[in-house]
């Protein structure tokens, strides 16, 4: 995350030599550019091993925000079909059916899925909004919609009731991460996934959103990992720093004026607005004018983009329809005091416009961003160990957390530091040599400065590995970072093995670094692979075909996010417990007992 572009560059080939080797996956991208890549469908399928489907699963999306509009672009046409979808923001309709300009990973509905129009689309799609009942009302008409699953993005404090609520009804469910706002929820949504398949070989699947899980280019890392490339790993690095200031931040989105007159962004929608339209009055002067093809052609599609944004801002405006309406779906009225006296007044709009900033709809820095890194360093570090049956979960945590950037908006922090301890292979805590055999973690997430961006570094005593913003890997040799490395046979082991071994090298060998290219392709960083296969799941029930984040898996990954926001809060060290992690038991970080009767 600080390396120089020459170094980068060197990083990147040493990876592809060393995921080229046939050791590390290489017959199967060997098939993947004859088959896979040539059609343009992508690796998941054969890289993960399911296959197609009988018929598309049909599906409801429940919230259809920033990451379900996400969701949606990332879908399959032939492994799910939208029958449904349920928001109560216009807005959030809107994008829906159209996407959003400018941004790849928000396509709409009518892209995906080849409509015309919204009115064609309307005919495939049953849509639940304020003014029908939003999520609830789907779930009570999934059967007759002909929904048989919901893939849920709302809020995180609506995943658990949404999910359970669905469950209940029968609906398979893929839900966001994180898994649900505290332990006993997550731990109430894994036992009653898990009551549908007692006494069958059927039931209901859940799913959570970790798509790292589904990832080839973490896949392929984990390989390096696991072969031992880079030898013992004694520590891993994390980060996600975004640039977010007062005035521009990406979770205080704009409201429209009428929710709360006095906020510095009030007049920020009608502004936009105002220069869009300005933006296309100047465009169709000049059209009048030009006389070149070529500048009648690039005014034209300029033109185009900037209608789609003038009817997406009128969109986003009618937001304001709801303003009197969020009290109704649960969202709540609020103030905040400084020491100072200083009062901030929340109208319950705001939680659900900016529901990333309140603790009670969200979970801060550690729930949307940490939560991912935390799950990566578990992947990484269960590449250590010999057993897979079970995720290795940190034996320890201390945090800190402040709120040095924003001022007086929000009631999450801006800033979190966190140092955990992993176990490592042969971890045993009644050994006195027990700290010899942990690996360590240092994770910030900061608001105010984008400097480093966000990724992972793995440390081990032969080399190191680094990953960036999902989309780069590179692959270095002990502490020096310009060295260039090859894979070989190393000596034999006692079976008579020769495992591979990173060494020094003036070259890479030409078809190694080709396949090992076609490792770091574009591959929606997991979502389509996790969707796609979770609906195989669904068209294949059997208790062998599970989703690879599962209650299990999410449940893990919740408890070391949620623990990690209680020790930053108290600004101490806190020891995980072994039954947090339990599904069956009643213990819990917070101290809630799980309590599936409170849903009926």
């Amino acid at each position: 995350m600080y390396l120089t572009p020459e170094e980068k560059a060197i990083g990147k080939e040493n990876f592809c030599a060393a995921i080229g080797s046939r050791y590390v996956r290489r017959d199967l991208l060997m098939k993947g550019i004859k088959a896979e890549v040539a059609s343009g469908k992508g690796l998941g399928q054969l890289y993960f091993g399911y296959g197609d489907v009988s018929e598309p699963v049909r599906v409801g999306v429940i919230g259809t925000g920033d990451e379900g509009c996400v969701l949606i672009g990332a879908m399959n046409p032939k492994f799910v079909e939208v029958r449904a979808i349920a928001d109560i923001r216009p807005y959030s309709i809107y994008r829906a059916f159209h996407g959003e300009v400018g941004v790849e990973a928000r396509p709409g509905l009518l892209k995906v899925f080849g409509w015309k129009s919204e009115e064609e689309a309307r005919k495939h799609v049953k849509v639940y909004d304020h003014q029908n009942g939003g999520y609830e009302a789907l779930i009570a008409n999934a059967k007759q919609d002909g929904v048989e699953a919901v893939i849920i993005a709302l809020p995180l404090h609506l995943h658990a009731v949404a999910s359970i609520k669905a469950m209940k009804a029968g609906l398979h469910v893929l839900t966001e991460k994180l898994m649900a706002h505290n332990v006993a929820e997550c731990k109430e949504m894994a036992r009653l996934a898990r009551q549908t398949w007692t006494g069958g070989n059927t039931g209901l699947y859940l799913a959570v959103g970790h798509q790292r899980h589904y990832s080839i280019l973490y896949n392929n890392a984990v390989e390096v990992v696991r072969l031992g490339l880079i030898g013992k790993v004694h520590y891993i690095r994390a980060q996600w720093h975004r640039g977010n200031l007062p005035g521009n931040d990406s979770w205080q989105q704009p409201m429209p004026r009428e929710a709360r007159p006095e906020d510095p962004q009030a007049d920020r929608l009608l502004r936009e607005l105002e220069q869009y339209r300005k933006s296309l009055a100047e465009i169709d002067e000049r059209l009048k004018k030009e006389t070149d093809k070529r500048r009648i052609e690039e005014l034209t599609r300029n033109r185009q983009t900037t209608e789609q944004r003038v009817k997406q801002k009128l969109a986003q405006i009618e937001d304001k329809a709801i303003v009197d309406l969020a009290k109704q779906f649960g969202y709540q009225d609020y103030q905040l005091r400084d020491a100072a006296g200083n009062v901030y007044r929340r109208p319950a709009i705001e939680e659900l416009l900016r529901w990333r900033l309140w603790d009670r709809t969200g979970g801060g820095l550690m729930a949307e961003l940490g939560s991912h890194q935390l799950d990566a360093a578990s992947i990484f570090v269960s590449a250590m160990h010999k057993d897979k049956s079970k995720k290795p979960h940190p034996i320890a945590v201390a945090a800190a957390a402040n709120r040095p950037v924003f001022p007086l908006d929000r009631d999450i922090e801006d800033h979190v530091f966190c140092i955990y301890e992993f176990p490592g292979e042969g971890y045993d805590p009644s050994d006195p040599d027990a700290a010899k055999k942990t690996i360590g973690m240092q994770y910030s997430s900061i608001n105010g400065s984008g400097f480093g961006g966000y990724g992972e570094t793995i440390f081990g005593d032969k080399g190191t590995l680094v990953l960036e913003t999902e989309r780069d890997v590179m692959l270095f040799l002990g502490a020096n970072t310009t060295q260039k490395l090859r894979v070989q046979l190393g000596p034999a082991d006692a079976q008579g093995k020769r495992p591979p071994v990173l060494a020094r090298a003036d070259g890479g060998d030409p078809e190694s670094a080709a396949i090992g290219q076609l490792g770091l392709m574009p591959a929606k960083r997991g979502y389509t692979e996790q969707i796609e296969h979770w609906a195989w799941c669904i068209r294949n029930p059997a208790p062998e075909n599970q989703p690879r984040c599962g209650p299990e898996v999410a449940l893990s990954d919740a408890v070391v996010a949620l623990t990690t926001n209680i020790a930053a809060r108290r600004g101490e060290r806190i020891v995980f417990k072994d039954e947090w992690f339990d599904i069956d038991s009643d213990e819990t970080p917070e101290g809630i007992k799980p309590d599936l009767g409170r849903y009926e």
